[in-house]
This record gives structure tokens, C-alpha cells and sequence, in this order.
């Protein structure tokens, strides 16, 4: 797959590994996580909402036999949402507010199935990548520990921003995981 976000295309030569010509996508799926040429998350959307909506209907046969919200919801943990949410620290930050709003129904409509109110999508990566940036941070041989460190102030607790240009890479894990790092108690605490 070659991923160029130039507004001219021209078409890439053909690459050989060992004497074999490798094919060119346009989409790849790795790890169940849909990668397109364009590193728009269209595709793994789409089949996120799909495994969602699939595993609702089970959620709804539980609730028409009478099964208690207690196990309800921890069906809906253990299945929907881990289908839900999986790789969400990935994709989370950087999809758009149709598809925000298209998984936050899918997270309501499991709600009032259960009877409770469940985090909503937004909330669910803010807390995973805190949790994320967290284990990087006291992890010294994760390869982003010390990049990140570079990062602290030396004023406060408070991580320096990195310099984003383009909002394709503003919405991506490690500036998202700084601005919300710099809005939690912890970059608080030692001030």
C-alpha cells in the first residue's frame, strides 16, 4: 500500500521482494484494524459498526429472556463493547463527527437495552489513551519513553505540545495524548 496525500498521483514503480512482484493495495486489513491508501478510517468504521450492531442483536435475545442488567452489562463488556472499542486508542481520535455520532448511538441503543447509561465513545478514548500514555511514560524501554520526556516542562508537570501543521496529524495518538494529558490531574498535581 503507498500512501500519498499529493493532490498528483503518479503511480509508484513496482517493487520486487526476493524476485516476486508485491501487489499494491488500496485498503489492507491488519490486526482486524481496516487501513486505506488515505489513512481514512472509513473502512474500519463501517466494520466496527457492523460487528456492533451484530452483537446488539444478542444483547437484545439476553434482555427478552429475562437475564438481570447485572449480566447484561457484563455481556455488553466482554462482547459488544470489545468489539467496539478495539484499537480505539488508534482510530479514536482521529475519526470524524459522523462516525462519532454513528457509534455513540450503536453505545445507546446498548443502554437502554441494559437500563444503564454507558460511556460514550469520547469518553472511552480519553481514558484509554491517558492509560496509554501512562504506561509509555513509566515504561523506560517503551521506544516513545524518552521522546516523551524530552516533552516535559521544566516549569511544571505539563508536556510541551508538539508542532503539528497539518490537522491529519493533530488528531493523531501523540499530540491528542498530550492535550489531554496537560487537562488531567495528573500533569496537575505537581504545580
Amino acid at each position: 500500500m503507498v500512501v500519498d496525500f499529493g493532490r498528483r498521483t503518479t503511480a509508484p514503480q513496482p517493487l520486487r521482494v526476493l524476485g516476486e512482484d508485491v501487489d499494491m493495495v488500496e485498503e489492507y486489513k491488519y490486526l482486524c484494524v481496516s487501513i486505506d491508501n488515505r489513512l481514512s478510517w472509513k473502512a474500519n468504521i463501517n466494520a466496527v459498526y457492523k460487528k456492533g450492531m451484530s452483537r446488539l442483536f444478542f444483547l437484545r435475545k439476553l434482555r427478552s429472556f429475562n437475564v438481570c442488567s447485572k449480566m447484561l452489562e457484563m455481556f455488553y463488556q466482554s462482547v459488544v463493547a470489545s468489539a467496539l472499542y478495539f484499537a480505539v486508542v488508534c482510530w479514536g481520535s482521529s475519526i470524524g463527527a459522523g462516525d462519532t455520532n454513528r457509534l455513540n448511538k450503536l453505545v445507546k441503543k446498548a443502554g437502554s437495552i441494559i437500563g444503564c447509561k454507558l460511556d460514550s465513545l469520547e469518553q472511552v478514548v480519553e481514558r484509554r489513551t491517558l492509560k496509554k500514555l501512562s504506561s509509555i511514560l513509566d515504561n523506560q524501554d517503551h521506544p516513545l519513553h524518552h521522546l516523551l520526556q524530552g516533552q516535559r516542562s521544566t516549569f511544571s508537570n505539563r508536556m510541551i505540545q508538539l508542532r503539528c501543521h497539518k490537522d491529519r496529524y493533530r488528531r493523531t495518538f501523540l499530540p491528542t495524548a498530550i492535550r489531554l494529558y496537560n487537562k488531567s490531574p495528573r500533569a496537575k498535581s505537581n504545580r
